[in-house]
């Protein structure tokens, strides 16, 4: 059955970091407009759940564990991708390690290499390695496919303390633009979804990501809010939508932005 504008049938999407949270929340929103997913996490009981859950919206889904620093371990992440689905239409890099400085000032080469590996040089090698899949493709009379990376505030605010973390969003926020101009003459469109402050399992969110009421927010959450135009936080189901869109083809002339979801936090005084 159609599933209308975003209907996905047929399509394979890849989510890194997609056994929980705002991973699996791209996931569901792909899963339930009919495209097959593959999630790579390190966990392998949330690996195993996230694959159940998303079976019941009835589609293909698998799990794999990939180290994405390892650029060895990506390339053969995405031969069993193609091996087990037999395409790839959609690369999700999402995959990375929260903050782990707390000034400028202090910030070691260790931490800064440990960060790194995995937000930025990990993301990297999962956006290059998707992309050269989709561009053989289009050589083969097939063009098309969707490259997207989960960046944050941090790569238009400046935020005290987060270098690392900071560094590797923005960092991955120039290399969509580069690809955007590069590959659009295969149809391939490339973009970043900046996310506001979200609650997920970390912060006491549901495992299900669905909007939580008032009384079930943290203190943390409470101020978060007072930034928020729509006094609410976030959560993985705000952002199932977005991920359908930029999977589909209703996305297909869609390329190179940043696409801002943050409850207008960002812009209001």
């Amino acid at each position: 059955m159609s599933k209308g504008l975003f209907d996905l049938s047929g399509k394979v999407a890849l989510v890194t970091g997609g056994n929980s949270g705002l991973g699996l929340g791209f996931a569901r929103g792909i899963a339930k407009q009919g495209g097959d997913v593959v999630i790579w996490g390190r966990n392998a009981e949330k690996n195993a759940a996230a694959v159940e859950e998303l079976q019941s919206y009835g589609v293909r889904a698998a799990a794999r564990s990939v180290d994405v620093s390892s650029q060895e371990a990506v390339i053969e992440g995405f031969d069993a991708v193609l091996a087990e689905f037999g395409r790839i239409d959609t690369v999700i890099a999402n995959a990375g390690m929260p903050p782990n400085t707390r000034s400028v000032l202090t910030a070691t080469k260790e931490e800064m290499d440990t960060l790194l590996a995995t937000n930025m040089h990990g993301a990297f090698y999962t956006l290059q390695e998707g992309a050269k899949r989709m561009v053989a493709r289009s050589q083969a009379g097939e063009p098309g496919g969707s490259l997207i990376f989960c960046g944050s505030l941090s790569m238009m605010q400046g935020v005290p303390g987060i270098v690392s973390y900071a560094a590797a969003k923005g960092g991955i926020g120039a290399v969509i633009r580069c690809m955007a101009v590069e590959l659009g003459p295969h149809g391939i469109r490339a973009n970043t979804i900046a996310p506001g402050y979200i609650k997920t399992g970390f912060s006491g969110g549901r495992d299900d990501g669905a909007v939580q009421p008032e009384e079930e927010w943290s203190d943390l959450d409470k101020y978060f809010v007072t930034k928020n135009a729509i006094p609410r936080p976030g959560f993985p189901a705000d952002f199932e939508g977005i991920a359908a869109y930029l999977a589909s083809d209703a996305s297909a002339w869609h390329t190179g932005d940043t696409i801002v979801i943050d409850g207008a936090s960002l812009i209001k005084l």
